[in-house]
């Protein structure tokens, strides 16, 4: 496989089938993932690997907070308050697209929060991935663990995982960082849910639009 390929090839992964995750597999995954770009070689980030029963008892807990409605105050901003266009046309684009492949329409709230739920099941992912980042550590150094977690989404693409970055867990930093007993000078990032994709799940229909080269490339030569 070409990174032409791999790059083509990944997407965010909706739906997973229970099939375990060689756990050997998955650290050379994020081993090789760790030659991704970082300024001045800093490599801010930290990884935790979480599969089997830790795995399902995280899944639990997070089930009995979503039902008793608890919530955190979150880590970070996922989302800039009072995003613009086109950012704002974009996100919403995605929403209404991923609804509509799984059948939900926008009324049906109570529905659409029950898929969003989904999401701190790992949408039944067998494995995940948790990434933190030391707090001194700035706009710079949260770039490089974008390069890393890129990386590895595309090695999980070439090794035949799918997997879906979620920052979504961001906004239960608490539970988080408590379970994986992460140190109190880091924070969390996010979290990815990987897996084996279930290519019956209706969500992974959806390919996300990208928007024309016009709307944000500018050539000078």
């Amino acid at each position: 496989m070409t990174v032409t390929e791999a790059m083509a090839a990944r997407r965010s992964v909706r739906g997973f089938l229970d099939t375990p995750v060689d756990p050997v597999l998955l650290r050379a995954i994020a081993t090789k993932a760790s030659r991704a770009a970082t300024g001045g070689n800093i490599q801010p980030w930290h990884i935790d690997l979480v599969s089997g029963a830790p795995l399902d008892e995280l899944k639990r807990i997070m089930m009995a907070k979503l039902r008793a409605g608890e919530t955190e105050t979150p880590a970070y901003d996922v989302y800039p308050r009072g995003l613009t266009a086109p950012y704002r046309d974009r996100t919403f684009a995605l929403g209404e697209a991923m609804y509509g492949e799984i059948g939900i329409p926008r009324e049906d709230k109570a529905a659409r929060r029950l898929w969003f739920a989904r999401n701190f099941q790992f949408f039944g992912a067998p494995s995940a991935l948790f990434c933190t980042v030391d707090r001194q550590m700035g706009p710079p150094q949260w770039a490089d663990l974008g390069m890393y977690l890129q990386s590895v989404m595309l090695l999980a693409v070439e090794a035949g995982l799918a997997t879906c970055a979620q920052e979504c867990w961001a906004v239960y930093p608490k539970t988080v960082t408590g379970f994986l007993d992460t140190p109190a000078e880091r924070m969390l990032f996010c979290g990815m849910a990987i897996g084996y994709e279930d290519v019956d799940e209706p969500a992974n229909r959806l390919r996300a639009a990208r928007a024309p080269t016009e709307e944000w490339l500018t050539e000078r030569s």
